[in-house]
């Protein structure tokens, strides 16, 4: 057992970070505030091979596991230019049809997750479901060899920039009538296929989305994998979004507190420098310890997935969510305190941070759902929902 990260992994954070602080935090606000996207990054880390380091090397990737595009994706948070997507598109999506896709369907698309020249968006909330994924309506239905789809999602990411959204939907067991998970991949320019922005407050390039699908037609083979083995399927892209979801948090966590030390050791009143003062030291020092922690639970969530040990990564990637959420969130909270006025004004940023941090504790699963989770599963508490 080793607490230490490999040295090519060590690597590996170097040069995304190196990376990330060429573009920073001002490109990723300017990109924000103009609508725009950041396709200059996610380009240029897709042609280094950041984006692909989870996809098999077969296919053109890194053929590494989920814990080293976690830390890609905490590197470049923590240089102020995250990728939201990279907890979607990669880590859900490509691995998703990297572990039950067709031949076919590898073929088509692992080589363009790999190289970052596809974007896959992910599509599972709809509005009468919420956190209830059980309650799903989004159906498909056989047609000939075709499926038609039709539903509703909600608080879909990025899918003005995808190229396709994998869709979790339902279809309809032929031996007992009920509705079952099915996935599909719709493509963005499909007919019957729309979307609405969501007007939000976040200041982010990356935005949300309702999506309809009204009489969606789509080949045979747009559905993903068996379609005995859906179930199986979601899951194994719900732990690697959480682990994504946990390093996302915990980069802008030290993001946050990065800027936070840096105006500490700089702004002088009484003669010294305010990060002298336990009022304040002992705040981001807390909030350092907290982000350490989590990181490590994400480090340990990674390497049982990348073991294979869905079960136990589960737990361990529902707790890494939950600490990092927490721990992002604070730290933003601190470094907005740690500037004082200053922290209300756009110069700095910390306004639009704080809001973002929340994120970490809403989104993919809450911070409730999680604590739901521990007390039943971990605990062995009743069910209390």
């Amino acid at each position: 057992m080793t607490f230490v990260e490999s040295d090519e992994r060590l690597a590996l954070r170097k040069a995304v970070s190196d990376l990330g602080k060429r573009y920073g935090h001002d490109y990723y606000v300017r990109k924000a505030r103009e609508g725009g996207h950041t396709t200059e990054l996610w380009q240029e880390a897709g042609k280094l091979g950041y984006l692909g380091v989870n996809v098999p090397e077969e296919f053109g990737g890194g053929g590494g596991g989920i814990g080293d595009l976690a830390a890609v994706c905490e590197e470049l948070a923590t240089a102020g230019s995250p990728l939201l997507m990279m907890v979607v598109s990669p880590a859900i999506c490509a691995t998703i049809i990297a572990r039950f896709g067709t031949d076919a369907q590898k073929q088509q698309w692992l080589p363009r997750f790999a190289d970052g020249s596809v974007v896959m968006a992910f599509g599972i909330t709809e509005p009468d479901a919420g956190s209830n994924s059980h309650k799903i309506t989004t159906t498909g239905r056989r047609d000939g060899g075709d499926w038609v789809l039709n539903g509703q999602k909600v608080f879909i990411s990025g899918v003005d920039g995808a190229d396709a959204v994998l869709i979790v939907g339902r279809t309809e067991d032929a031996k007992t009538g009920k509705l079952k998970p099915a996935l599909y991949i719709v493509p963005t320019d499909a007919p019957g296929f729309t979307y609405q922005k969501i007007e939000m407050d976040l200041v982010t390039p990356d935005r949300q989305y309702t999506l309809f699908l009204d009489d969606v037609r789509l080949p045979g083979d747009a559905l993903v994998g068996s379609e005995d083995a859906a179930l199986a399927q979601l899951f194994a892209g719900l732990n690697p979004e959480r682990i994504m979801g946990a390093a996302f948090a915990t980069g802008m966590g030290r993001f946050a507190l990065n800027k936070a030390t840096e105006y500490a050791n700089t702004r002088s009143v009484w003669g010294a420098p305010i990060g002298a003062h336990q009022g304040l030291a002992h705040p981001l020092a807390d909030a350092h310890i907290n982000i350490e922690l989590a990181r490590l639970m994400t480090q340990k969530a990674a390497a049982l997935y990348d073991a294979g040990n869905d079960m136990a990564a589960g737990e361990a990637a529902n707790m890494a969510k939950y600490a990092a959420g927490e721990a992002g969130a604070k730290a933003a909270d601190q470094a907005l305190q740690t500037h004082g006025g200053n922290g209300m004004a756009s110069e700095y940023g910390m306004g639009a941070l704080v809001l973002a941090s929340r994120v970490g504790r809403i989104a993919p699963v809450s911070r409730e759902m999680i604590l739901n989770f521990v007390a039943q599963h971990s605990l062995g508490l009743p069910k209390s929902y």
